[in-house]
Parts: structure tokens; C-alpha cells; sequence
């Protein structure tokens, strides 16, 4: 089973939270898999991981996308063998062969908000290990 972290956007946008999300799994040793919710959203994320917070990344554009220890997608697909997977604004992907999941959705959407109640429920009936993160004035709260 994997440990799934729900993460809730209430004060920055996605742009502003993975970076920092991102850098403390690389500087865990550990890869990653974004899994972006269209192509716009990618487009958008990999412009920031390059221009704002330079973060080693790739897509399936990329050169040896298997080298890359954050691999932008909007498939399942995992060709570094990352550990971890971060899941944006409700995109689809399952937990399997992870340790451990990212699922970081607006709290200012009220769709996003009700679709990541929806996914708590269904990993929670799964059996997963859930924790709930709710951002605040000073970063992240872990709550219930």
C-alpha cells in the first residue's frame, strides 16, 4: 500500500507549492513523477521548473527521459523508476508502485475540493495510509 499525502492549496497556486515539494524529494535521494491534469498545466510547470526554480526535469520530449529525477506526464508512465508519484488538480493516476503519493489539489475550487474528498474515500476503503496537509501562513499543517 502506499502512503497518500492530500495536500490543500489554500494560499499559493500549484506553481508556487510543487517546486518546494519537488526540491525536498530530490533532496531525499528520491525521484518523481508529476502527473499533470492537460498539456497546458505541463507546458506551464515545465517553464517553471526551468525558469523560476531551476529543478532537473523531463518529459517525453526529453532526451533520456529515464535519466530524469522529475518526469513531467499526463500518462502513468515512469521510465526513471521514481518512487514517487504527485498527482495535480484531480489527474488520474493509479498508486501502485509507489511509496508514496502527492495528491495536491486548489482548496479555492470547490470542483477540485469535492473530487479530492471523492479520492480520499476510495484510498481510504483501499486500505492506503492517508494524512491531510492543509496550507498555512507558515507552509504546510499536517492535520487529522
Amino acid at each position: 500500500m502506499s502512503e497518500i499525502g492530500f495536500y490543500h492549496l489554500t494560499r499559493t497556486g500549484l506553481a508556487a507549492a510543487l517546486p518546494a515539494l519537488l526540491g525536498r524529494t530530490l533532496a531525499a535521494g528520491e525521484k518523481a513523477v508529476v502527473v499533470c491534469a492537460d498539456a497546458n498545466q505541463m507546458a506551464a510547470l515545465d517553464d517553471t521548473l526551468w525558469q523560476a526554480d531551476w529543478l532537473p526535469h523531463g518529459t517525453a520530449q526529453t532526451p533520456h527521459p529515464e535519466w530524469q529525477p522529475v518526469y513531467l506526464t499526463m500518462t502513468t508512465e515512469n521510465p526513471a523508476g521514481a518512487r514517487f508519484l504527485f498527482r495535480l488538480g484531480g489527474a488520474e493516476a493509479p498508486e501502485e508502485g509507489f511509496a508514496r503519493v502527492f495528491d495536491l489539489f486548489d482548496g479555492n475550487s470547490e470542483a477540485e475540493t469535492l473530487a479530492a474528498r471523492q479520492r480520499w474515500r476510495a484510498a481510504k476503503e483501499a486500505g492506503h495510509s492517508l494524512t491531510y496537509w492543509k496550507q498555512e501562513d507558515n507552509g504546510w499543517v499536517k492535520a487529522g
